[in-house]
C-alpha cells in the first residue's frame, strides 16, 4: 500500500456566512448522493507545494460530507524526484532532451509505485500531477481514475509531452485548470476548473496589522519602510530574479523600498530549489533591503502559516512575477487578506486577476517595477483593487466551490 497522509474530518457548515448560501445549498445536495464513496487521492509529496496544500484542506472536507476519501503519496525517492522536475519544467515549455534513461528511471519508480497500489481498492482515483500519473499504465483496471494537473500547459516541450499525452489520455477525465492549457490529444476528455484556498486555515484567518508588523520587525523588516513581497517557492518559473530586478527599477522612486522574498524549503518533490536560490542570493547582494527567507530555521518557533500571513498582511504589495503558471494559490491568499497583488499575465494568474480591477497584470520586470510605484504612492488605489480581490476571492476561490466541482464531477464519471 502507499504511504497514507493522516488527515482529519471538516465540515462543510463552518463555512456557512463565508460562502453564499447558492454553493452552500448547492454542496449539500450533491453530498447526499455521495455518502460511503471511496475516494483514494495521490500526489506526490504530503507536505510544501501547492498541491499538498489543497489536499490538506480538501480531503477534510470529503470526509466531513461522508465521503471515505484517503490521501496517499507515491514513495519518495530523490533521483525520481529529479528527474520530474526537469519533466514538469519541460511541459512548461523549457528546452529538454528527455534523454533514454530518465525515462527508464521515471517508469521503474513508477512501476513499483503500482505495484503497492494493486490491492488497493476505491470507487474513484484522483492522480495529481505528472509524478503519480504513469501509474495507469501498469493498473489496467485503475477506473474510474482522473488525472488533475496543475502545471501550465501552454506551450509544452513536445518531447515530453509526447511521453506523457498516452498516459494522461488513459484516464477517464483530465481536470485542467485554464481553457488555454488544452491539448488536442486529450480535449475529449478534459474539464476545466481551477483550484481554490482553505479560509478556515490559519495561514489565511484574519491577522492583526499591529502583529504582523510584530512579527516582520522581529526577522529584521523595518515596518516604518514600504515592503513588497512575493511568497512562492525559488523556482525559475516564479521569475524571482525578474522580481529583484523589478524591485531595483521601483527603488530609484521609492529609496526606502524594501523587497523580501519568501520560498522556505519545504516540497521534498523539488530539489531545484537550492540551485535558483543561489542565483538569488548572488543578485541580491550588496542590497540591503532585500530580505530571502529560505531556511525554516529563520523563523525558529513561529509557526509556519503564521508567518506566511505576517508577510501577506504587513507587505504593502503583494507580487507573483511568474513567466509560467497553472494557478497562484499565493496570489489567492494576498487576494483574500484584500491585498493588491502585481501577477505574472501568464497562464492561471490570468484567471484570478482582472487587470486594473482587483489587481494588475504584468509582462515584464518594467512593467512590474510602474505598478509597484503606483500602488505604494496611491494607497487609496491598493485599498480599492484589495477588496475587490478579496470578494473575487470570496465568489470563485474557496474550498467548498472547489469540493463542488470534484462532486459533480465524480457523479459525471461514475454515470
Amino acid at each position: 500500500m502507499l504511504p497514507l497522509v493522516k488527515t482529519q474530518i471538516k465540515k462543510i457548515k463552518e463555512y456557512k456566512g463565508i460562502i453564499s448560501d447558492k454553493l452552500f445549498g448547492e454542496v449539500e445536495r450533491l453530498s447526499k448522493s455521495f455518502k460511503g464513496l471511496k475516494v483514494n487521492l495521490v500526489n506526490s509529496t504530503p507536505r510544501g507545494g501547492g498541491v499538498a496544500e489543497i489536499l490538506k484542506s480538501l480531503v477534510p472536507l470529503m470526509k466531513g460530507i461522508g465521503i471515505k476519501a484517503e490521501w496517499y503519496t507515491i514513495p519518495p525517492r530523490e533521483d525520481f524526484f529529479k528527474i520530474t522536475k526537469e519533466i514538469h519544467n519541460a511541459l512548461q515549455g523549457k528546452k529538454y532532451a528527455f534523454p533514454f534513461w530518465h525515462r527508464v528511471r521515471y517508469l521503474q519508480h513508477i512501476e513499483r509505485s503500482a505495484f503497492l497500489m494493486k490491492d488497493m481498492k476505491a470507487d474513484i482515483w484522483v492522480i495529481h500531477d505528472l509524478q503519480p500519473a504513469g501509474v495507469i499504465l501498469y493498473l489496467p483496471h485503475f477506473h474510474p481514475s482522473i488525472c488533475r494537473l496543475h502545471i501550465d500547459l501552454t506551450s509544452p516541450n513536445q518531447e515530453a509531452w509526447n511521453f506523457f499525452a498516452s498516459s494522461f489520455g488513459m484516464y477517464d477525465r483530465i481536470i485542467l485548470t485554464s481553457k488555454e492549457f488544452i491539448k488536442k490529444e486529450i480535449k475529449e476528455k478534459t474539464i476545466t476548473f481551477p483550484p481554490a484556498i482553505n479560509s478556515l486555515m490559519e495561514k489565511n484567518k484574519p491577522l492583526e496589522l499591529k502583529r504582523a508588523k510584530m512579527i516582520l520587525e522581529n526577522l529584521g523588516i523595518n515596518t516604518g519602510n514600504p515592503l513588497i513581497s512575493q511568497i512562492s517557492r525559488f523556482d525559475p518559473w516564479k521569475d524571482p530574479l525578474g522580481v529583484i530586478e523589478a524591485f531595483r527599477l521601483a527603488k530609484k522612486k521609492i529609496p526606502n523600498l524594501q523587497l523580501a522574498l519568501v520560498g522556505l524549503f519545504l516540497a521534498r518533490d523539488d530539489p531545484e530549489a537550492m540551485k535558483i536560490f543561489k542565483e538569488v542570493e548572488r543578485k541580491a547582494k550588496g542590497t540591503p533591503d532585500i530580505f530571502l527567507f529560505s531556511n525554516p530555521d529563520q523563523i525558529g518557533s513561529l509557526k509556519v502559516d503564521v508567518f506566511v500571513n505576517a508577510f501577506q498582511v504587513g507587505s504593502n504589495v503583494i507580487l507573483q512575477k511568474s513567466i509560467r503558471e497553472g494557478f497562484g494559490l499565493s496570489v489567492t491568499e494576498a487576494m483574500w487578506k484584500g491585498k493588491a497583488v502585481i501577477g505574472g499575465n501568464v497562464g492561471g494568474i490570468k484567471l484570478q486577476i482582472e487587470n486594473g480591477k482587483n489587481g494588475f497584470l504584468v509582462s515584464s520586470p518594467k512593467e512590474a517595477a510602474k505598478r509597484i510605484t503606483q500602488l505604494i504612492k496611491n494607497p487609496e488605489l491598493s485599498q480599492k483593487l484589495g477588496e475587490a480581490a478579496h470578494q473575487t476571492v470570496k465568489e470563485k476561490f474557496l474550498m467548498p466551490r472547489l469540493l463542488r466541482d470534484y462532486l459533480k464531477l465524480f457523479k459525471e464519471v461514475l454515470s
